[in-house]
């Protein structure tokens, strides 16, 4: 995607919502992938509909993703925010993440939901994200990052990474495509409410992970 056509950007696969039923869930947004992508977040797979604010990635209002963004960018936890409506200012969104090279997708194409939630392991994976296929497209991708164990552990099995990462940590990534270069897999700590740690330990993670790959610096 160009730094030129976000505002007729639409995330929505329609298609893949249009064949979803109550008992498989087809991912229901494209993979958002700037030209330049630095850094690929991938998620299990989003939360139902009926819990989205927004049309994109992280899409709960009381999920802080993009607190955290704000804070760390921006030094302002509402900057991504739009707090009277309780959703989130996609318009801002989309060019910042264009302007940083940060892309966003999931490590499953589809799921069955055993339980009436959002929850990771109540995610019964039916087909896997190909994942090289997304390197593919970002020659550029320096670091993909995951924030749980289901997205981190599907990941690992689907690249040949032996090695899972502690949260907080990184691990280098084989040469699945041998490019000659170091890809790291950073886990960080979940952005959901529900995942016990402070925001501010969450944001100082998140901070640490962004100044190693140079989109933001130390002042």
């Amino acid at each position: 995607m160009s730094h030129t056509n976000y505002f007729a950007f639409s995330a929505l696969n329609k298609e893949n919502i249009l064949r979803s039923d109550a008992d498989i869930e087809y991912h229901p947004l494209y993979p958002f992938l700037p030209e330049d992508c630095k850094v690929l977040f991938l998620g299990s797979f989003p939360p139902q509909r009926k819990r989205w604010c927004m049309d994109f990635y992280y899409p709960n209002y009381i999920n802080d993703h993009w607190r955290i963004a704000g804070i760390i960018f921006f030094g302002n936890k509402d900057y991504f925010v739009d707090v009277h409506s309780k959703t989130f200012r996609l318009e801002c969104i989309i060019p910042f993440l264009l302007e940083k090279g940060i892309g966003y997708y999931d490590t499953n194409e589809a799921v069955r939901r055993l339980r009436d939630n959002a929850a990771d392991k109540f995610l019964e994976t039916i087909v896997e994200t190909d994942v090289r296929a997304l390197l593919q497209r970002i020659p550029d991708c320096r670091a993909i990052v995951t924030t749980g164990e289901k997205a981190t552990k599907t990941l690992c099995e689907n690249l040949g990474i032996r090695e899972i990462p502690q949260v907080g940590q990184y691990v280098l990534i084989p040469d699945v495509l041998n490019r000659n270069a170091s890809l790291r897999l950073y886990r960080l700590p979940s952005s959901s409410r529900a995942y016990p740690l402070s925001l501010e330990k969450k944001v100082a993670a998140y901070r640490r992970m962004f100044e190693d790959l140079g989109l933001v610096y130390t002042e």
